[in-house]
């Protein structure tokens, strides 16, 4: 058995590039830092989060996309 763990398998990433009021990125900026992590996974999380607990959003992805799936968006 080895010493070290693998690393965990990386996700295909990509670039999104949005545009917030000043005082919401500083707030992002004070949560990323609060966690120990970057605003990148703050972001995602947070998206993930949204995704998984929005109910409406779950039934209309239901009714517009076959199976109501994410199309492996990595939704859970």
């Amino acid at each position: 058995m080895s010493i070290l763990k693998a690393p965990p398998k990386q996700s295909k990433n990509t670039l999104l590039q949005i545009r917030v009021e000043h005082e919401l990125k500083a707030t992002l900026d004070d949560y990323a830092e609060f966690l120990g992590s970057s605003t990148s996974y703050v972001v995602a999380e947070a998206l993930k989060l949204l995704f998984r607990k929005d109910t409406e959003f779950k039934a209309w992805l239901a009714h517009h996309k076959p199976n109501g799936e994410l199309q492996n968006r990595g939704e859970e």
